[in-house]
């Protein structure tokens, strides 16, 4: 293996030092590679195979990169083959020209080591190009008066091939009067010369027509010819004459400027100079004059500026022909403008409404316009539509005249004006248009009602307000404009009588302030209600109305007044009567007082000020009710005293006092001696107090002995169902009128009942019980005929305030 190695690293350095130093002599030395190609070969063709012609492999292409390289990449090598190929089109004469030798240098570079190579591609000539002559057409002028032998040099043709393949000869079309010499150039070229060999006559033929032919030395041969038109020039013996009398043409009005509009000819029958014709106007309208041009030479017309159909319609011009022999002759030229839908309809208005009534009906006419368009045909023609989503219309009348009408109904308070875009459209190609936005303005009508901002209004009001003072405000809207949306308000309906509203309440008309013209007193009025009406000044006036409600509010200005017990005409309770056996808890009486205000300022609580014995009696805070809170002892004394304090919630609280006289007793004979040794009433209330109190003992007396013989009867029939009752029933009594149950809560309206049960063993006297309901199991009467007696005594007094408090509260 290291012997391998050695031998190539030996081997190695001759091959790399000799390309070194071969690329150091080979601008010297070494001849550059030549190649040879035929112009125009196709992409991909082989000029030869170039890494063998440089001595590589086939292998050293990829491996040193071998490439060409020049100003134009025409060619390039196969990286597989080391062949170079063709790699665009070839033209030898455009990169050649006029040379007669076209190569190419180029250069191929290998790397590894890095060396240059020259070459040279030849580049050959093919039959690729015709001979062509400059001009199509050749005209010559020979006057009929020139002798035969005459020559005219003729125009060479050209031919950009070189070699055999370049011009060879000339040939001209068989004719008796004309022949052809072909003559070398300095330069190598050929010319040819026509050559006249028989006098002309123009009278005989004024033109001659011949063909020259030009031919190259390429297999097949190539040809180009032109037209050689030979005019035969006679003496001035005729005038011109133009081709019409008169020229009309048709001219678009929208022209540009410098537009060929015609062409004038004339022709003279004569040749040469003879023949030579120029042209000018001898009469134009002034307005003409500036707009169209004359060439005198070629009798050709030009505009000279815009045209316009609306301004000018037809121009009328005389043209002359003159030869130069001073012979002439005229013509007359009209130009017809042509409209072109260059002009936009115009809209004028003459009459508009200045506002519109928003119940006007349709079809009212609200403005007057017309239409313009300078354009003629179908391109003044006009048609006239509206921007979408209006209520009006188009009616056309005559000679472009139209009414704009409503078509629907219009409401100011939706939409108080109205852009309407009149657009105007010609029926031209392409249409023209134009626009023009009128503002309408929608006049007020009384067509809507005033409305309230609310569906009805309350108001909160305290008792014993300032009079004059706002107790509420009513709005209401109304989007008319003017009178017809002013909004004033009355009061229309209440349920005040009509006398006396106007002493509670009155209404600002201009604001719809509601102010009390008088202090409310929620005990007399807790709550009315108003009808308030709000109403506009259109004609015919519209209105709307709203239910208000006011609540008066409670104030603590009623201190609590005490029912039960009533007062003597001393200012003092009666007596009630207590069991000596009283347990503790026993209900002795009930103080009852009632309060003309309501809520918490009605809220009754009741308090003792002051007793004869303390701890002997308890009283209910709420509840007024007065009970033994223990049994009485032998130092007790037989009459106590208690005087009672009933407030209420409000603040500051306000308050009422009863005193209490109680007794304790066991029967009627104890309490009598006591009740004779109180002076007599000196008023007939007294008188009255104690008829009952004597009719009630003998009715007491009555209804024992009925007890008394239902028992016997119950004894008597044993095995009958037992008798519940006073015969079989609960007697009750009640002593006067109910109470009214309308009072405020915190008030105990109670009526005074007396009830007996048959079954009773140990009976109890109660002194209140509700109004509605006579318990038996709850509502006791004692056995002591006193305390019969002595409800009987207080019963009317109780009456009697029960009958005043209801005078108060109505």
């Amino acid at each position: 293996m290291g012997g391998s190695r050695a031998q190539r690293r030996r081997a190695g350095r001759p091959q790399v030092l000799f390309p070194f130093l071969l690329s150091l002599f080979c601008p010297a030395l070494c001849e550059p590679v030549r190649y040879a190609i035929a112009e125009e070969l196709a992409t991909g063709s082989v000029v030869g195979n170039l890494a063998k012609d440089l001595g590589l492999s086939v292998q050293d292409v990829s491996a040193r990169k071998l490439r060409v390289s020049a100003e134009k990449p025409q060619f390039t090598v196969d990286a597989e083959s080391g062949d170079l190929l063709v790699k665009e089109r070839i033209d030898r004469e455009q990169m050649c020209r006029e040379r007669r030798d076209c190569a190419l240098q180029l250069e191929a570079m290998v790397e590894n080591p890095l060396n240059i190579f020259h070459l040279i591609v030849a580049i050959e000539d093919i039959n690729d190009h015709a001979p062509r002559f400059r001009k199509d057409e050749v005209i010559l002028e020979i006057s009929e008066s020139v002798s035969p032998g005459m020559r005219t040099i003729l125009e060479s043709a050209e031919d950009p091939d070189i070699g055999t393949n370049s011009l060879r000869k000339y040939q001209l079309s068989p004719n008796e009067y004309f022949s052809l010499l072909v003559k070398d150039n300095p330069d190598g070229g050929k010319y040819p010369e026509l050559l006249l060999q028989e006098t002309l006559d123009r009278e005989k033929q004024s033109a001659h027509h011949l063909v020259l032919t030009a031919l190259d030395g390429g297999d097949p041969p190539r040809s180009g010819t032109t037209q050689i038109q030979i005019l035969v020039i006679d003496a001035n013996d005729n005038a011109p004459v133009f081709s019409q009398e008169v020229y009309r043409v048709r001219l678009p009005e929208n022209v540009l400027p410098g537009t060929s509009v015609l062409r004038v000819r004339a022709t003279d029958q004569d040749e040469g100079v003879n023949a030579e014709i120029t042209y000018s106007v001898l009469a134009v309208a002034d307005k003409a004059q500036h707009v169209f041009s004359l060439d005198s030479t070629t009798g050709n017309i030009i505009t000279n500026q815009s045209l316009d159909f609306e301004e000018v319609e037809r121009y009328t011009m005389d043209v002359e022909a003159k030869d130069r022999g001073s012979l002439s002759t005229q013509c007359k030229v009209i130009i017809e403008i042509l409209d072109e839908n260059d002009n936009s309809p115009e809209i004028i208005i003459n009459s508009l409404s200045d506002e519109i009534l928003e119940d006007s009906h349709p079809g009212m006419v609200v403005a007057l316009f017309k239409t313009r368009d300078r354009d003629s045909g179908e391109n003044g023609e006009v048609t006239c539509t509206l921007s979408r989503d209006v209520p009006f219309k188009i009616h056309t009348s005559n000679n472009n005249y139209y009414k704009l009408v409503t078509d629907g109904a219009l409401d100011r308070e939706q939409t108080p004006e109205y852009n309407v875009t009149i657009t105007a459209t010609d029926k031209g190609k392409p249409p023209l248009s134009s626009s023009k936005t009128i503002t309408l303005h929608i006049g007020d009508v009384n067509d809507n009602a005033p409305v309230f901002h609310q569906a009805s209004y309350v108001a909160h009001v305290p008792e014993n307000n300032p009079p004059g003072a706002s107790i509420a405000q009513v709005s209401a809207s109304d989007p008319d404009l003017g009178p017809n949306g002013r909004v004033s308000y009355s009061i229309v309906a209440s349920d005040l009588g009509p006398q006396a509203l106007s002493s509670y309440v009155s209404v600002s008309a201009q604001s719809g302030a509601v102010f009390a013209q008088r202090a409310f007193d929620h005990e007399q009025l807790r709550a009315f209600e108003l009808t308030l009406q709000a109403r506009d000044q259109g004609s015919p006036a519209l209105g709307a109305n709203v239910s208000l409600r006011v609540l008066v509010g409670d104030r603590n200005d009623n201190a609590p007044r005490v029912l039960y017990p009533a007062l003597g005409p001393d200012g003092s309770a009666l007596f009630d009567t207590v069991p000596r056996a009283a347990q503790p808890g026993y209900l002795v009486t009930k103080v009852v007082a009632v309060d003309a205000d309501s809520g918490h300022n009605a809220w009754l609580s009741y308090h003792v000020l002051q007793a004869s014995e303390p701890g002997l009696f308890s009283l209910g805070l709420r509840t007024g009710e007065v009970r033994t809170a223990r049994a009485l002892g032998d130092r007790d004394a037989a009459r106590q005293r208690l005087l009672v304090a009933v407030r209420d919630g409000g603040q500051p609280s306000l308050s009422a006092t009863a005193t209490l006289h109680l007794v304790f007793a066991d029967s009627l004979q104890e309490v009598l001696p006591d009740l004779s040794d109180r002076p007599a009433p000196s008023d007939p209330q007294a008188e009255l107090q104690f008829y009952l109190v004597v009719a009630l003992a003998l009715i007491s007396v009555l209804f024992l002995l009925a007890v008394i013989l239902a028992i016997a009867l119950r004894l008597r029939h044993s095995f009958s169902p037992a008798a519940r009752g006073c015969f079989g029933a609960v007697l009750c009594s009640k002593s006067g009128p109910d109470v009214p149950v309308n009072y405020s809560e915190g008030t105990l309206p109670y009526a005074y009942n007396l009830c007996v049960s048959g079954e009773q063993a140990n009976t109890e006297f109660k002194f209140l019980t509700s109004v509605y309901h006579c318990s038996a199991t709850q509502d006791i009467l004692n056995k002591d005929s006193s305390s019969v007696l002595l409800s009987s005594v207080l019963t009317p007094s109780v009456e009697a305030d029960e009958k005043s408090f209801k005078q108060a509260s109505i």
